[in-house]
């Protein structure tokens, strides 16, 4: 995007959307670290961690973009709850998003279109997941008899008696949240199953990115990458789904886990159930460098896109990396930082090899030749594999280690994309500030 006006009264120059820094509380895998910790708790964590890493004053913010996707009914506008309880003033509004995987994601871009349109210069966002602590309600015909109870009340025992007539034993069973897609009926990991056997991609291959995700994350976190990006939580830094000791032999060992006794997506090539939060500090560039403030990264494009859920429900990021690289009339060989989450490792690759393949081009995406995305710009500090996915979370962790993959001077452009349920797709391009 080039330099675009507020649309206000106050005359201002133009300015550029600045992602000016970013953190995430440690990913950990549910029923663990947190487990006693609500979801609005773990974005609160994030947010008062953001506020004392960039010294930010939290008056100074317009508007708190926050996703989740598991959503608990006391706090389904988690934005405003997790914002006011973590030192925000009262009179900063916010909303919530659900896109899903991408949630955090599309706060950030609905940040970028709020500042664009002049309706905010500072916009803090980012999202939340657990899974330790997810609403399970009842059947839905004892719900439909319980809202009937207090008129049946009335009654005495004999209209009490009259609710359960019709109930079935199988009506007593609490509902968990669904992991089934509603239109397809579907889980992911079949979806994913499918897409690598469409696609060629094989067992082995899975396993060794998989692995490959592990050693780098482990890696990473040796090499103190992640230091600037997680802030200390219930007094650690660590996180405990990162297996640097994982085998090849370890991971194919392991069974299919959803297509029996065939498939080829396991435990060890998905990612697991992941408690976690992270947060963005976002401003146009003028008013950063008023605040003293040197951005890491610009905003440059975004896009989302959505395809077929029964057959395609995976392949959003090779539709939306196409868009995002023919707005910006660059090629994969301009883009030196790679951050692609990893639901599957047969997603992931199966999408390389979409993106590839010049008759899928031609199929699928008028003729615009993505081409082979070198894997050595990928994820080198591990992924959703190895680090977790906290469902709301993920898009904050893949723009902040974009951002400062770049400030370490790994390239000029970054390329960011996931996959999400429904068959949605997003991709976007920063560019590392000072290079503009």
């Amino acid at each position: 995007l080039a330099r675009v006006p507020r649309l206000t009264d106050s005359p201002r120059p133009p300015s550029l959307l600045a992602q000016v820094d970013g953190c995430r509380i440690p990913f950990n895998l549910s029923g663990t670290v947190y487990q006693k910790d609500l979801g609005v708790e773990l974005a609160q964590k994030s947010l008062k961690g953001l506020m004392t890493k960039t010294a930010m004053d939290p008056a100074l913010v317009d508007y708190v973009l926050y996703g989740t996707v598991i959503q608990e009914p006391k706090t389904s506008n988690i934005a405003r709850e997790a914002s006011i309880n973590s030192g925000f003033p009262s009179n900063v509004p916010g909303h919530t998003v659900t896109q899903a995987c991408i949630s955090a994601n599309q706060c950030f871009t609905t940040g970028a279109e709020k500042i664009l349109s002049g309706q905010a210069d500072v916009v803090v966002a980012g999202g939340c997941e657990t899974f330790s602590d997810v609403p399970i309600r009842f059947s839905r015909p004892v719900r439909q008899r319980l809202i009937k109870a207090p008129k049946a009340m009335k009654k005495g025992a004999a209209g009490l008696l009259g609710l359960t007539k019709g109930l079935k034993m199988k009506d007593l069973a609490p509902e968990a949240p669904a992991i089934a897609n509603y239109t397809t009926g579907e889980v992911m990991g079949h979806s994913a199953d499918r897409l690598s056997a469409r696609f060629g991609v094989s067992r082995a291959d899975q396993d060794a990115f998989s692995l490959r995700s592990h050693h780098n994350a482990a890696a990473a976190t040796e090499a103190g990458l992640y230091e600037d990006e997680i802030v200390r939580t219930n007094g650690i830094t660590s996180e405990n789904n990162i297996k640097g000791g994982s085998t090849m032999e370890k991971l194919q060992s392991l069974k299919p886990a959803f297509i029996k006794p065939h498939g080829t997506v396991t435990a060890g090539n998905a990612s697991a159930l992941t408690d976690g939060a992270s947060a963005m500090l976002m401003m146009n560039e003028a008013r950063a460098l008023e605040l003293g403030y040197t951005p890491k990264s610009i905003l440059r494009s975004w896009a989302y896109v959505a395809c077929d859920p029964f057959e395609d429900l995976l392949l959003g990021p090779t539709y939306a990396i196409a868009k995002v690289l023919k707005e910006m009339n660059l090629s994969i060989a301009d883009i030196g930082v790679i951050e692609i989450h990893e639901a599957f490792a047969g997603q992931v690759l199966s999408n390389l090899v979409a993106m590839e393949s010049k008759k899928f081009a031609d199929d699928h995406l008028d003729g615009f030749h993505i081409g082979e995305l070198p894997m050595d710009k990928i994820n080198t500090l591990g992924g959703s594999l190895s680090l977790g996915h906290p469902f709301g979370a993920t898009g904050g962790r893949l723009v902040t280690t974009a951002s400062n993959r770049m400030v370490r001077g790994e390239g000029k452009y970054a390329l960011i994309a996931a996959c999400a349920d429904g068959g949605i797709g997003h991709a976007c391009i920063l560019e590392r500030y000072g290079d503009n």
